[in-house]
């Protein structure tokens, strides 16, 4: 049926070029005809936008030459770029560094609205914003004007920043740069669509945002997760390593988080939604040495 229609807007397009050309008739589809119309959220975190820009080579920790890619959230009300930073690699760690650190700087905002590429729709990504009552949107494919606040951010890196005589000796330095030059300059200069500086927009608002504590059991929020079979014994497998259970859970399935950047940290156990604490590298040898000792007072006890 499309190729159908397609052929008939071609053939009209060849008996009368002005219409073709009026009504673009020789679009591939209805979908490239989109009515846009401009809009803006009425405060503060109720929207982001996210985006990743390919940066300048930098030196790297082997003293080579490596690209950067850029993770930014802007704030659609306010104009405030709520984080932005350059990683060496554009991976699942990459995007749940920078997420953190816009959520405990900026806040928990509404709605995200991302890509499709695969940083944007892997699973970790969904369960932090599942985990702080997120919404996660994501655009059309293939349509990036969709996002059309942070493509403008980016060009405007791309046009100013990038134009500078920057130091490119590592990428804590280009960091430092691009995080002064946003705080400083972009956030604190009126922008010219809302009239006002970013950062003061943004302000008007702060009572009504929701931000993150810095602390361990919030750091969970941004950890991954998996599901174990707790054993008869109360003990289960996690990375080739075997733990306790913090609860009497035989024979249930937990959901463990980790730090997936360091898998030999803390392994925290959750069942049914609820936090039930961190489980312990399995110690066999006290354990016996405490059944024997248990047993020991049992006998004394009846003497």
């Amino acid at each position: 049926m499309k190729d159908l229609t397609f052929f008939l807007n071609r053939l009209k397009m060849e008996l009368c070029p002005q219409i073709g050309r009026d009504y673009g008739l020789l679009n591939e589809g209805l979908d490239n005809n989109k009515k846009r119309l401009a809009f803006a959220m009425q405060y503060a975190n109720q929207l982001w936008q996210a985006d990743t820009m390919y940066g300048p080579y930098v030196k790297g920790p082997d003293g080579k030459p490596h690209s950067t890619k850029l993770i930014v959230f802007i704030d659609d009300a306010s104009r405030v770029v709520c984080h932005g930073e350059f990683f060496l690699h554009e991976n699942t760690d990459s995007m749940v560094n920078a997420i953190k650190s816009a959520f405990y700087k900026r806040g928990v905002p509404e709605q995200l609205y991302v890509d499709n590429g695969s940083i944007y729709t892997c699973q970790e990504i969904t369960l932090v914003c599942s985990r702080v009552g997120c919404l996660l949107r994501h655009a059309p494919v293939r349509d990036g004007a969709a996002k059309g606040k942070v493509e403008r951010f980016i060009r405007t890196v791309r046009d100013i920043f990038l134009s500078r005589a920057l130091d490119l000796s590592s990428l804590a330095v280009l960091n430092k740069q691009f995080t002064e030059w946003v705080e400083d300059e972009y956030n604190a200069r009126v922008h010219s669509t809302i009239g006002l500086k970013p950062i003061d927009r943004f302000a008007f608002d702060l009572k009504r945002i929701r931000f993150l504590e810095p602390s361990e059991h919030n750091d969970e929020i941004f950890y991954a997760e998996a599901v174990r079979k707790v054993k008869k014994d109360n003990t289960f497998s996690f990375h080739s390593i075997r733990y306790e259970a913090p609860a009497h859970l035989r024979n249930k399935q937990v959901h463990v988080r980790f730090n997936r950047q360091n898998t030999n940290s803390r392994v925290v156990v959750y069942f049914k939604g609820q936090r039930l604490g961190e489980a312990k590298k399995l110690n066999a040898v006290a354990n016996g040495l405490l059944r024997r000792s248990h047993k020991s007072n049992k006998k004394g006890a009846k003497k």
